[in-house]
């Protein structure tokens, strides 16, 4: 061989195994994407000190500014016992599909989860956005304090369901009635007293009887608008979670998200770009609780000054 045709393939071999070495690294790291999406959240949140949590924000460009508040609208409650919101006339069966107002609705499902629950609501307690969580007994009974957690922060519970029953409307009236009132009794036994204003059917299998079982017992029938499909590809990157949502929300919207039912590492890395981004944009709040019974002075409920 020549020393001109050495020279040649030269630069050829190094080039070939370059690309071989790009390849082995690029496989190397998707196979450490798809398999340490779990640990990586958990060793975000581990180090989410303010400090870290501050630079982090930073990064997606810090907190939004305020927006100015919505002039005075009031919600359509119902009244004590009722649901909080009336059904819907475009909404799967009657369910609601929107807030009915300008606010927009975070929610998530399938929780509480000892790990994603936690960092779900450590985001929002720093955006300082309320969202409604739909709680399924099982895990209720298994992690009640994380409930207390969750009613501690201000939001709103929803039904889900025993155990994320997807063919519950075809059970009989009574059947579908008392899985919800099992559901019911479970979360508050694990928060005392608390509020529990909506009911969500998994899968959004709506039909007439579960919507009319959830008004029976004084909660709304919740759909949703935006779905970003978090439930289906867990392992999705965080940040075509994120586009799908900023890019469906408008006035209005019920956004639907999951804390549980898996790995939910996408869904916790998304939101520290979902909460800044539609919190410029939007007002964020939680579905509204309803109106509580009235109660009496000096029975269950503090005596007025000189009221003795």
């Amino acid at each position: 061989m020549s020393a001109a045709a050495s020279t040649r393939k030269g630069p050829r071999g190094l080039l070939v195994a370059l690309a071989l070495v790009a390849a082995v690294l690029g496989a190397g790291f998707l196979l450490g994407r798809l398999s340490g999406v779990r640990e990586a959240t958990e060793a975000w949140l581990l180090r989410a000190s303010p400090g870290a949590h501050a630079r982090d924000a930073a990064a997606i460009g810090g907190h939004p500014r305020a927006l100015p508040p919505l002039p005075p609208r009031a919600q359509p409650v119902t009244g004590p016992g009722r649901p909080p919101l009336p059904v819907e006339r475009f909404g799967p069966s009657g369910s609601r599909y929107t807030t009915g107002t300008p606010e927009v609705a975070l929610t998530f499902d399938d929780g509480p989860d000892p790990t994603f629950t936690p960092l779900v609501l450590a985001l929002l307690h720093e955006y300082r956005v309320k969202a409604t969580f739909c709680l399924i007994g099982v895990n209720v009974v298994k992690y009640p304090q994380l409930v207390r957690d969750i009613v501690a922060q201000g939001h709103t519970l929803c039904n889900h369901s025993w155990s994320h029953d997807l063919k519950l409307g075809g059970r009989d009236r009574g059947d579908i009635v008392a899985d919800l009132r099992r559901t019911n009794r479970a979360i508050r036994a694990a928060a005392p007293g608390a509020r529990i204003s909506y009911f969500r059917q998994p899968g959004g299998a709506w039909n007439d009887r579960l919507v009319a079982a959830a008004r029976e017992l004084g909660m709304t029938a919740l759909h949703w608008q935006v779905d970003p499909r978090d439930w289906a590809l867990p392992l999705k990157r965080a940040a075509e979670i994120a586009a799908l949502v900023d890019g469906a929300v408008r006035d209005g919207s019920i956004v639907l998200l999951h804390d549980g039912g898996g790995d939910r590492g996408g869904t916790a890395l998304a939101l520290r770009t979902i909460l800044p981004t539609l919190s410029a944009r939007f007002h964020l709040a939680a579905l509204p609780p309803g109106v509580d019974p009235p109660r009496l002075y000096g029975l269950d409920r503090p005596e007025h000054p000189g009221q003795r």
